[in-house]
């Protein structure tokens, strides 16, 4: 009888994790204008958490080119567009298509691709011989991607 709770125990613990598995970085589909529709973990994200990843150096960054008001951070950049009111001018989907790869919404941008592997141009091989290893992780995981995302929809007009 332990033995066959056990084994249902694990088929639920399976089925649980398949359900919510993420969208890996090769795989995201972007729309025609840049969007992504489907959110990479299948589930929402949390904006206190997306404010942490906005604020950290070590972790997105944003404030490092970005000014946004709701964060409190010793350096705002002003490389990129302000991010006050940024659910005001883009819907979810689009926001999670800038951070994923603003690229595809924004040709010639120097926003980094924040859940990208590759392919990547690498000139370091044709200056000094010491570009990086063609596979690179990604900047942030799905999980931070949705938290940043969730913190983006909160940042309406004043």
């Amino acid at each position: 009888m332990k033995r066959h709770v056990a084994w249902a125990a694990m088929a639920v613990t399976f089925a649980a994790s398949a359900a919510i598995a993420e969208t890996a970085p090769m795989d995201v589909k972007f729309t025609d204008v840049g969007a992504v529709a489907e959110s990479l973990t299948g589930q929402p994200g949390d904006a206190a958490k997306g404010a942490e990843v906005a604020a950290t150096k070590s972790l997105g960054n944003c404030v490092a080119c970005h000014k946004v008001s709701a964060l409190d951070a010793s350096f705002q950049g002003n490389v990129g567009p302000e991010l006050n009111g940024a659910a005001d001018r883009w819907d979810e989907s689009q926001l999670r298509g800038i951070v994923v790869d603003a690229k595809h919404t924004f040709e010639g941008t120097v926003m980094p691709a924040m859940y990208k592997t590759g392919p990547f141009i690498r000139p370091g091989d044709g200056y000094t011989g010491k570009a990086a290893p063609a596979d690179l992780p990604p900047i942030l995981n799905a999980r931070q991607v949705e938290d940043v995302v969730a913190f983006l929809m909160t940042l309406k007009e004043e």
